[in-house]
Order: C-alpha cells, then structure tokens, then sequence
C-alpha cells in the first residue's frame, strides 16, 4: 500500500490484507509502528552497512554509495515515514500528542560516527561532533528529496552532489584549527 503512495492506518491494513483488525493491531499497534516497520524492512541493508577501510574520507563515501541508491528504491515509503513524523510532531507542539509512540525515524548518528571514526582520536570529541552534525546535512532523506524535489537531481548527480560536499567537510574538518 505504501508503495503506491498510501500511508495506511493499521485499520485499513488489516482490511486490505482480510485479516482482523486485532491480527493488525498486534502486530502493529499504532501506525507509527506500522510506517517504523515498513521502514526498517525498506533500509535494513543501510542498517547492516559496515567499511573495512581505516579512512574516513572512504569510508564516508562508501556509505553515500550505498544509502541513496537504496533510499531512491524506497522513496515512497521513507516518504511517508517523513509525512508521519511531520504530523506527529506538530501534533506533540499543538499540544495535542495523542498516547501513539512517536515514529523514531533514522540511525543517522550511529552511520556517520562508523563512517567518520577514523577521525574521532585526530580531532577529539567536540570537533568530531561538529563534523557529524554537518554530515547530518549531507546525508538521509531530507537531503535526497530536497535535492530531487527541489533541484530536479537525478540519483546520479544527487551523489555527485553528497559525495563533494561530505569531502568539502572531512577535508575542512582535518585542515581547520
């Protein structure tokens, strides 16, 4: 269902798949669950992504390569995994969060620090933080639909674009004092 643009709730998944709603229910007891299941079944080799190269320039590269492909196989649902979390966000501000588990989407931070370790000793932990918070801008679907959406990119030139801006950063990063 998702993967024709729908995001369903767990009612209408349980009707789609002639199951019981209670069936539906206990496997996934709110929608957030549901898209966070969905998810993970769509990312789970991003997840599993490891590097056997000691640096980080490589390392991050290696995984931009292996992400975005992956990210353009399942935009749909990493779309409507966006379109959830939006939601409940601006419901938790309006005061109106509900008792529904907020969907956690991401282990951004977890793929870049692997990804970047290798600089970790070099730079110490403050600036090591930094550049992991500026390859948080260069790397997830934020990034690949603002740069398809906006910028009409391709997948080849949406790497094209991560792969020079994360260089720019490791590069700066190694360099600044």
């Amino acid at each position: 269902m998702m993967a024709t643009g729908l995001t369903p709730s767990v009612a209408e998944l349980a009707e789609a798949a002639e199951v019981s709603r209670a069936t539906a229910y206990r496997y996934f007891p709110t929608q957030s669950a549901l898209v966070a299941a969905v998810v993970d079944e769509s990312l789970g080799p991003i997840l599993e992504w490891k590097s056997e190269s000691t640096d980080a320039v490589s390392r991050v590269d290696e995984l931009l390569l292996h992400a975005f492909p992956r990210m353009e196989e399942y935009e749909v649902q990493l779309r409507a995994a966006i379109l959830v979390s939006l939601q409940q966000g601006a419901q938790i501000r309006a005061g109106k969060g509900g008792n529904e588990e907020p969907l956690v989407r991401g282990h951004r931070i977890e793929l870049l620090s692997a990804a970047a370790s290798p600089l970790r000793d070099k730079l110490g932990e403050e600036r090591f933080q930094r550049v992991l918070h500026a390859l948080s801008l260069v790397y997830g679907t934020e990034v690949f639909l603002v740069l398809k959406d906006i910028w009409h990119l391709e997948i080849e030139e949406i790497l094209q674009t991560v792969r020079w801006t994360a260089r720019a950063i490791l590069r700066h990063a190694s360099t600044d004092e």
